[in-house]
This record gives C-alpha cells, sequence and structure tokens, in this order.
C-alpha cells in the first residue's frame, strides 16, 4: 500500500502520464470527446477542462461515501489531467476554454 503523500501523487502522475495516455490519447482529446458526448446529453457546451473538473467531483463524492486510496489516487490524476489539458491547448494554439 501506498502511504507516502509524494509516492501517491508520483503514482497518478505515472498513471495520466503513461499507462492510461497510451490507453486513451491525450486528456485533451479524450475530455473533448467526452465533452461532446455530455453536450448532447446535457444541452450545452461542455469543455475539456469541466470534463476534468466534474470527473474529480466523482472521485470526492466516492471518497466521501467510502474511503479508498483508489479515489485519492484518481482525483490527484484528474487534477493532473486539467493541466495536461490546459498546457496542450497552449502548444495546440487553441486557447479555447468553454
Amino acid at each position: 500500500m501506498i502511504s507516502d503523500p509524494r509516492d501517491i501523487a508520483a503514482h497518478a502522475a505515472n498513471l495520466v502520464t503513461g499507462e492510461k495516455q497510451n490507453s486513451y490519447g491525450h486528456p485533451l482529446d479524450d475530455f473533448t470527446r467526452a465533452a461532446k458526448i455530455w453536450e448532447a446529453i446535457l444541452g450545452f457546451q461542455v469543455s475539456a477542462e469541466q470534463v476534468a473538473l466534474c470527473m474529480v467531483g466523482v472521485k470526492i463524492s466516492r471518497q466521501a461515501n467510502a474511503a479508498k486510496l483508489d479515489n485519492i489516487i484518481d482525483g490527484i490524476g484528474y487534477f493532473l489531467t486539467l493541466a495536461m489539458v490546459q498546457e496542450e491547448r497552449i502548444e495546440r494554439g487553441n486557447n479555447e476554454n468553454n
């Protein structure tokens, strides 16, 4: 079990920049796809940044219900993907944020 906060954060960073990114693509692309689906369901525009923040909210809700290290790791990971989305928008020259 990981107990040192630095190890927890490092594990989350390794997941989002390695395994998860290899599986789902860059978070900007992945969350933009999710945003389009959410837009169709909700009936209003959703940004990739909002997807990341909502996923953090899901992890907070789950942690409040049943505390598990996985929720903490995933929550950190979603915050990291938010930063990755913002950085990638700059790299691509697309600063659009709904």
